[in-house]
This record gives C-alpha cells, structure tokens and sequence, in this order.
C-alpha cells in the first residue's frame, strides 16, 4: 500500500516524464527566456451595426487591412506579428468567427500555424463586445478580438482564467471605433501580456528559491502572507502565487468549511512576512513540512529551465496531490468509524504522506458537525503530536 502511495507521489512530482509536458514542448526553452510572444487587435464589426459617415471613411483607410465575411468584417489595429504572418492569422480569425467558435468575453486557444520562426505556436483569442445601445438591442455587435501568441496550446490552456482577465482588463478602453490611448496604453498593455499573465509564478519561485516552500506551506494552511519593503508587482506576485496553489474552491468544502480552516489557522499561526529589503528577501514566522519539502526541487528544476507552464503544471500537481491525499483521509475516517483496524491504517497513512497537521485541519474543519468523526480526528491529532513533538 505504502510503496504504491510513494510511487503515485513521484509521478506526480516528474511531469517532465508525462505526455503533458513531453520532450518536444521542453525542447523550445532554454536557460534564458527567448520565448517569442507576440499580440494582436483586431476591430470587429457586423454587418447590420449601423454605419456612419466616420466609420465608412475609417474602414476605407483600413481596407488593406481588412478581412469581409457576409455577416461580418475583421480590421487589423495593431499587431507585433511580422507583416507577412499577420493576413495569416486574420484568415484563421475569420474562420472562427465564422463558425460562432468565438463567444463574447470567452477566451478560446488553439494552436494556428503561422509564418514566424516557430511555425505552429499556441494562440489565445477572445471577442471583447461593445456594449450595446439601448435603441438597437438586436443590431449585431461590434467590439475588438485580442489574441495573443506563445507557447503552445498546452501551456497557454493553464494559464486560461489569467489571460481572461488580462483581455478584459482592456474593456473600458476600447467601447469606442478606434481605440483610445493606442499608443500610450494599450499597446504597451498588450505586449505585457506574458509577463503580467504567465511569468508571476516564475518570478515567485526565482525571488525565494528553495524557500518556496514554506509559501506552499502557508497556501495549504490558509495562512495569511504579507510582501513588505517590495514594489507592487512582487506584492501582486506573490499573492497570485498564494492564491493559484490554495486549495479552496478545488476540494469538496464549501464556504463555510474553508473560513472554519482558515479561522482554526489563525488561531495557531502568526502571518508569513516575506521582507524584501534585503536580498535574497528574508522570511519571517516559516512554517513547513515534509510534502511541501518533497517539492522543491521540481520547483527549482523548471525554474532552472525558465519554463513558467511547467512550474504551472507542477503547481498543479502539487495542489492534485494534496486534494487526494485529503480524500483518502475522508475515507479513512469513515472506516475508522466502525474499525479499529482502519484507525491503525489511517494513522499510518498519515505519518507516510508528510502533510498529516493540514490533513487534520482541513478534516476537523469538514467533519465540524460529526461527533463521532471528530473524535477519531481528535485521536489521531494527539497520538501524532506525540510522536512527533514528544520532548527528547
């Protein structure tokens, strides 16, 4: 039993071995970033939106730029892609339009074969409507696709949620035919994307290195993590990091089961401070334990490599793990219930899988209004505080 748990807990950790991360996607990245990111804007308009005076001019300064459908028409804004690529995407736009593949405010990605040094690269896409006028609820919409470009197709797909919210973040910006501030704001906002999108988990594992741990520690925990003496892009950083390894929201608790964790957490910990004013940052009221320990050096590996979606698929191996790890305890403690043989393998679960004081915490939280239940979580609490914290 215990060797297979051991031999899960490897698989997990070395996904560089998996087919979702196989040598050809690791191949593309070497020790320095050199990934090529590009972007591009397009204005969307249907055929049946009305057309004023101004709009029929400005499409006709555009018209080399401009992709005509039936029921719809694709300008080009601005793009980083070289000049010869560009008609290549707006064709594989168009396409998806087309086809209804593009849903307003709903990113899609693909993987489009372009004429760029990569040939095939991953491309994310979202439909950025206007909002419409009252006066013509029906009329067909207009707005603006985004699209950004690098990677591939897998690792663009685990950084989804973030690259949504990074194309809304340009909504208020562009309600208008051309949109404002090009130059000074959404130009240099669309470049950014990868860094603001994909590299925060990245920057994170190089700022505290083999410590991160104890940042892993503090997700499981809930514990509260405060940046102090940093700019506010490390704050943001971290946060981000924090919240994409938490586990709430991905195990089977509810609302109140997560604040009941988090309030039992507060009880006994004091915040992680992470003070930047030195460097290496040091780190302050650290917590830690042998699971998280257990995945460092996969951390530091992909960091070593500068590849942000392996560091995103670790995190999300981490995070799988210790959700599995919480249900095989669920199932103990029922067994435990009527078994004093369970009990006996429940603690032994426990003290193998390296996590035992998060287990029980999230536990006793999900457990709160079983009597019976607690009371086993109460046993196994004291008889592993024993052994573990016995005085010598």
């Amino acid at each position: 039993m215990f060797s297979s748990q051991t031999s899960s807990f490897q698989d997990s950790i070395d996904v560089e071995e998996k087919d979702d991360f196989d040598s050809e996607d690791i191949a593309g990245y070497s020790q320095k970033i050199q990934l090529n990111c590009y972007y591009t804007i397009y204005l969307y308009q249907g055929t049946r939106s009305e057309a004023t005076g101004e709009n029929v001019a400005w499409n006709q300064r555009r018209a080399d730029s401009t992709t005509s459908q039936d029921d719809f028409s694709l300008t080009l804004i601005d793009s980083s892609l070289p000049l010869e690529a560009e008609p290549e995407l707006r064709t594989y736009i168009s396409r998806r339009l087309s086809k209804g593949a593009l849903l307003g405010g709903m990113g899609n990605i693909a993987t489009v074969e372009l004429n760029i040094p990569e040939q095939a690269v991953g491309c994310y896409c979202c439909l950025l409507e206007h909002e419409r006028s009252p006066e013509q609820p029906d009329a067909d919409g207009n707005g603006y696709v985004i699209c950004f470009m690098g990677g591939s197709e897998k690792g663009l797909n685990l950084f989804r949620l973030e690259l949504d919210k990074y194309a809304q973040g340009l909504h208020s910006n562009l309600q208008t035919q051309e949109p404002q501030n090009l130059e000074t704001e959404v130009r240099p906002y669309l470049s950014q994307w990868y860094e603001e999108s994909v590299m925060h988990i990245y920057r994170v594992v190089q700022l505290v290195q083999k410590r991160i741990k104890f940042l892993l520690y503090a997700a499981l925990s809930h514990t509260h993590v405060e940046v102090i003496h940093a700019d506010e892009r490390t704050k943001a950083d971290v946060s981000r990091f924090i919240k994409a390894a938490s586990l709430q929201g991905l195990s089977q608790q509810d609302t109140r089961t997560a604040s009941l964790c988090k309030a039992t957490s507060e009880d006994t910990q004091s915040d992680l401070i992470i003070d930047c004013s030195t460097s290496p940052p040091t780190l302050s009221n650290t917590v830690n334990n042998r699971f998280c320990d257990d995945w460092i050096q996969a951390f530091l590996n992909a960091a070593e490599r500068c590849n942000p979606f392996l560091l995103r698929q670790i995190l999300e191996n981490f995070k799988l793990k210790a959700i599995q790890d919480m249900n095989s305890l669920k199932r103990f403690v029922r067994q435990s219930e009527m078994s004093h043989y369970a009990l006996f393998r429940c603690c032994q679960f426990l003290k193998g899988c390296g996590n035992w004081e998060v287990l029980l915490q999230n536990a006793r939280a999900e457990h709160s209004d079983l009597p019976e239940a607690c009371s086993i979580i109460t046993v196994l609490e004291e008889f592993l505080k024993e052994q573990y914290y016995a005085p010598l």
